[in-house]
């Protein structure tokens, strides 16, 4: 298996998604792709989007079960040697999703990396 990749989102955006079957954010239509990424990095746009908010979710995700490519492109495009993130280029199906995991900030508001475990049927990976 892959290792897992991460989603930021809100417990009430995901109880829509678990509704419909699928999972669709307004950068899809905007930029064309859902922005992902790995427990290393997740900790980055969690402080710069998210401080101090507590309804924070990760979706976990098995790259091997998602129906749309997943591109690692430059979080600055005119900088192509800068960190790179993964995108997944289309809707994401919640059959991919293997763990749905409460992000809490710490109280200052800040966001730390994520410890990752064993998931149930995954090695390698919970958290």
């Amino acid at each position: 298996m892959t290792s897992l990749l991460l989603h930021m989102t809100t417990r009430a955006m995901y109880a829509e998604a678990q509704r419909t079957g699928r999972y669709r954010v307004a950068s899809l239509a905007a930029e064309g792709f859902i922005h992902l990424s790995t427990a290393e990095q997740v900790h980055l746009p969690a402080n710069a989007l998210f401080r101090g908010r507590r309804d924070i979710v990760l979706l976990c995700i098995d790259p091997d079960r998602l129906g749309a490519a997943v591109l690692w492109e430059p979080v600055d495009p005119a900088d192509p040697q800068s960190m790179r993130f993964p995108h997944l280029y289309g809707e994401l199906d919640i059959a991919a999703v293997v763990a749905v995991v409460d992000y809490l900030p710490a109280a200052d508001g800040s966001f730390a990396p994520p410890v990752i475990q064993d998931l149930p049927g995954q090695p390698g990976g919970t958290m």
